[in-house]
């Protein structure tokens, strides 16, 4: 069972990464949760990755595809706080990230592309010290599917009450639930249900980041908003778990 960005392209991924705006957002808002030590889960080819280098004691970047890894150490070469390497969440080998000794592990838009989301949050919780922080961003509203979910693999898009009992199956407790993005999700909308669009183009892409993000991200710095494109998710380890 596949477990991570298996259903981006590399050209998807060299697409999104002009994004600049939009990743330094999510770094924002990711950041203050994290410790030193991070697992990134589904780090792709490395987008979100250099942000992480840049703040961070040591990362453990870990893709199913290895040629995401492969593109991701041609991008941070000789960076010595960098561990890159292919692996399945779901596989035997994940277990063997216990010894990266993580205080905290950041996963972004992945775990819609796990078919078993509860056991792959139990997994990467294992792969933590005892009192680890996990930080997710995940996609919002089953009202949003539409084709370009379909196409990249995702299995749903959660709430925060959805996601919350997930968690608490799992024996995580929930810290942070809260939804971004607010106009992402007219636009996320519109892509679905009206246009019926099967991927992101490059200039719509372009123009949510240049134009769309700056706004959003200083007004969602001031007031979160009760509904969004993504969701923001921060757990930890359930006392006695």
């Amino acid at each position: 069972m596949r477990a991570a960005l298996s259903s981006y392209t590399l050209e998807d991924q060299e697409r999104m990464a002009r994004a600049a705006n939009y990743f330094a957002w999510q770094h924002r808002v990711v950041a203050r949760e994290l410790g030193r030590r991070v697992i990134e889960i589904g780090c792709g080819i490395g987008n979100f990755t250099g942000l992480l280098l840049d703040a961070c004691e040591a990362v453990a970047a870990v893709d199913v595809e290895p040629g995401c890894i492969d593109r991701l150490r041609e991008r941070y070469p000789g960076r010595a706080n960098l561990e890159a390497f292919p692996c399945d969440v779901m596989a035997p080998q994940f277990f063997d990230l216990q010894s990266f000794r993580a205080d905290s592990c950041v996963c972004l838009n992945v775990l819609e592309h796990i078919e078993e989301d509860r056991e792959a949050l139990r997994r990467m919780a294992s792969v933590l010290a005892p009192d680890g922080i996990m930080v997710l961003i995940l996609p919002a509203f089953p009202s949003l599917y539409g084709p370009i979910d379909e196409l990249l693999g995702h299995y749903r898009r959660y709430t925060r009450a959805s996601i919350s009992k997930l968690a608490e199956t799992a024996g995580l407790a929930v810290k942070t639930a809260r939804y971004m993005n607010a106009i992402g999700f007219f636009a996320w909308w519109t892509n679905a249900h009206i246009l019926k669009r099967r991927t992101q183009s490059a200039a719509q892409i372009e123009v949510f980041d240049r134009y769309v993000v700056p706004i959003s991200s200083r007004l969602e710095s001031w007031m979160h908003p009760p509904f969004g494109q993504s969701l923001l998710i921060v757990l930890t380890k359930s006392l006695g778990r």
